[in-house]
């Protein structure tokens, strides 16, 4: 079974190495989203990397918790949360932008 409390230990006790591969993780694959929006990719490649970037925002999320969790509040794990929770937004205003102005259900271009 997955124990909670160790899961939250660990996150914890390698705070730095998380944060050293989910910080540039969550910025790259964002990026990497939009870009894939801006060249109007299929929308299967655009939910995948949106799907992938809320993930690792959805991690970050989670260890910036277990912080607040045992009372360590500092401005690192407000910046954390900050970070993880525009990814999260970009990333949903990404699909939905890709969603409404996609070239597949404009009427106008079915000559």
């Amino acid at each position: 079974m997955l124990d909670f409390n160790t899961l939250a230990e660990f996150s914890r006790g390698n705070c730095i190495g998380i944060c050293a591969f989910l910080v540039p993780a969550n910025l790259l694959i964002t990026i990497l989203t939009m870009g894939l929006v801006a060249l109007r990719r299929p929308s299967h490649q655009v939910w995948q990397s949106a799907a992938i970037a809320s993930f690792f925002a959805s991690v970050m999320i989670f260890h910036v918790y277990t912080w607040f969790m045992i009372d360590v509040v500092m401005a690192p794990t407000y910046i954390l949360l900050w970070l993880a929770i525009t990814c999260l937004v970009t990333n949903l205003a990404a699909i939905l932008f890709q969603r409404r102005y996609s070239n597949d259900n404009d009427p106008s271009l079915s000559n």
